[in-house]
């Protein structure tokens, strides 16, 4: 701090705290009335898919998640279920490679992939990840990610909060 601001009365700089404060305030305020929401969905993700489908892409893999005549069975499609229903969804699954799904996922024809994906996944760079859940049973110890759109933190956070809450 420069000698010049260290010389201010305990008064005025008390004032300079009260106008500092109301800046970021207003500033706040500003935001706010924008409509402006963070975390947001560029491309409202969240949005679309209450109350109406989720497209979830699934990639199989032994303990986690199974195809079973055209429908997923297992921990990740049970969990992926649950999260549809709280926001109201209805998952509508497509089974593929990893390569494969996450070419739609980028290309917005998905809006959440599932499957044996881990925090070491070599998708990071390419779409959103989750945070890394070992507690997912048929997890074996990995830290099981799901993937979603890049940028849409709306739905991410959404996600990962309602896995916080499922896997402990």
């Amino acid at each position: 701090m420069s000698s010049r601001h260290s010389s201010l009365s305990p008064a005025r700089a008390a004032r300079r705290r009260g106008r500092v404060a109301a800046a970021l305030l207003a500033a706040c305020a500003l935001l706010a009335g924008c409509g402006i929401t963070i975390p947001a969905d560029p491309d409202g993700t969240l949005e679309s898919v209450r109350g109406g489908e989720l497209r979830v892409g699934v990639s199989p893999d032994p303990g986690l998640v199974r195809d079973e005549g055209g429908e997923p069975t297992g921990p990740l499609a049970d969990l992926t279920e649950q999260f549809a229903e709280s926001i109201d969804a209805e998952p509508e699954w497509t089974f593929g490679s990893e390569e494969t799904l996450v070419g739609m996922l980028e290309r917005g024809d998905l809006d959440l992939v599932i499957g044996g994906l881990t925090d070491q996944s070599p998708w990071l760079d390419r779409v959103g990840v989750s945070r890394g859940y070992p507690g997912i049973d048929g997890a074996d110890g990995r830290s099981i990610v799901m993937l979603v759109p890049m940028g849409e933190n709306a739905f991410l956070s959404e996600l990962e909060r309602f896995l916080d809450e499922e896997t402990g």
